[in-house]
């Protein structure tokens, strides 16, 4: 079997293309702007790509082509498809139909942190030896690879939000048909296909109306949107963190480096771990309980998070230079952003964070979070903002917002300039995007290593 993905290099749909190969199928693919991790990973599992929408790759028609939700009609290989009245599917779809048919699905929804949950979820099995499957929007260090078939009956999926296809404008977490689901937390996102807050919360509660009453749903028990989700009616049993009476983190150290977990009141265990921040002992809770209800006992969980390594691009070290530190993270909304540098400040106290954001996502260029955006930069020294061809919102307002520690620039090889030359050891350069951002986190360990090499 033959299957054509377009929108290839997508975190989700090169997931689906490198599960479509564990499969035993010919896979190949057509996107534009690849760029690592994901190309090199579908490279490396011998995946054709196409670089652009050129339908002769269409002919011979595979069996199957499989269309991510980034494309859109008009699309010349959309269009293709649909003149020729060749079969296809979305992504979830597909997902739903060839691989979580007969498993058991541990499905990992919220605003932040999916990614990182999933991924300690899917370490936590297997660790316990469970050997899963897996679909993470991120790779994860411990698997180096963002997708695998493992063995049944467990399977985690980062489950998204956002919509399915073009054709299918539903939640991609609505195909899933999750036993286990984590809702992480709630916030206002995807401002490009919602209208607003209530229309996500409406898509939520959809989700919870496919966990079956055998099931299990692991949810915050101090966040008030997930509460008016399942306020709207829930059929399966609850277990919250963050509550005295559920899933709690005490005697956390200073930086989160370090905390006790209770469960309804009582010690389980403690977790030493390389990863920071109250948000990730949030996530970590939420994969533990999740892990439990798969079978796996709880001090295997702890184990396994002393193990973690973390997803590439959240808080993942990129390099070193003379003590400058250059760190790349995924943050790109208000909320991830401030749990990012409140993290970062902890870990490295009074010592200098220059925060570079590329405001990359379709809710961050529309201006939806300027508000918030603002205020999410408190914790850095020094704040440096790129300013996107065509974006409705002006970063210049967001810098004048945050005052005179904030810059705009409109090319990333000045913003590198800028950094290279104000960095002193002790520095932190934390660069925030959810794309390549022009390949400076390299330009940055480059411009500083020839600093240093000039100066000796």
């Amino acid at each position: 079997m033959h299957i054509h993905i377009l929108g290839i290099c997508g975190t989700f749909m090169g997931g689906i293309a490198l599960l479509a190969r564990q499969l035993g199928y010919e896979v190949s693919g057509s996107d534009t702007n690849v760029y690592p991790p994901m190309s090199t990973q579908l490279a490396s599992e011998g995946i054709a790509l196409s670089d652009g929408y050129d339908t002769a790759v269409l002919d011979p028609a595979p069996d199957l082509v499989v269309i991510g939700n980034a494309m859109s009609r008009g699309n010349p290989m959309v269009e293709f498809v649909l003149d020729r009245n060749l079969p296809y599917l979305s992504g979830p779809a597909f997902l739903a139909q060839y691989i979580l048919r007969d498993r058991w699905v541990l499905g990992v929804a919220g605003t932040h942190g999916k990614t990182t949950t999933s991924s300690m979820l899917a370490w936590i099995l297997e660790y316990a030896k469970l050997k899963p499957g897996f679909l993470i929007g991120g790779i994860p260090k411990n698997f180096g690879i963002s997708a695998r078939l493992g063995d049944a009956p467990f399977f985690v999926v980062e489950a998204d939000e956002y919509d399915s296809a073009f054709f299918d404008k539903r939640s991609k977490f609505i195909h899933y048909q999750s036993r286990t689901l984590v809702l992480n937390n709630l916030e206002f996102d995807h401002a490009d296909i919602f209208d607003d807050l209530d229309a996500i919360k409406r898509q939520f509660h959809h989700l919870i109306r496919t966990v079956p009453q055998n099931g299990l749903i692991v949810a915050p028990g101090d966040d008030g949107n997930i509460k008016d989700v399942l306020d709207q009616g829930c059929w399966t049993p609850i277990e919250e963190f963050s509550t005295s009476s559920g899933w709690q983190a005490r005697n956390l150290s200073e930086n989160g480096s370090s905390f006790d977990v209770y469960l309804k009141g009582e010690k389980q265990g403690r977790v030493e771990w390389v990863l920071m921040g109250q948000h990730n002992i949030n996530n970590a809770l939420a994969a533990i309980a999740a892990a439990r209800h798969a079978g796996v006992m709880v001090h295997h969980a702890i184990d396994a998070l002393a193990e973690f390594q973390n997803v590439k691009r959240r808080m993942e070290k990129r390099g070193e230079v003379n003590g400058v530190h250059i760190y790349d993270d995924f943050a790109h909304h208000p909320t991830a952003i401030t749990m990012t540098l409140e993290g970062l400040r902890r870990q490295v106290g009074s010592e200098r964070i220059i925060a570079i954001l590329e405001p990359r996502s379709n809710t961050m260029q529309m201006g939806v979070h300027k508000e918030t955006l603002i205020a999410a930069f408190a914790a850095a020294d020094e704040v440096v903002l790129f300013q996107p061809d065509n974006s409705e919102c002006s970063m210049q307002v967001i810098a004048a917002g945050i005052g005179g520690n904030a810059q705009v620039f409109d090319d990333v090889d000045t913003i590198v300039h800028h950094a290279a030359k104000d960095a002193a050891p002790g520095t932190h350069l934390l660069v925030m995007s959810n794309g390549a951002f022009d390949g400076i986190h390299q330009k940055l360990i480059d411009a500083l290593e020839l600093r240093a090499g000039v100066a000796e």
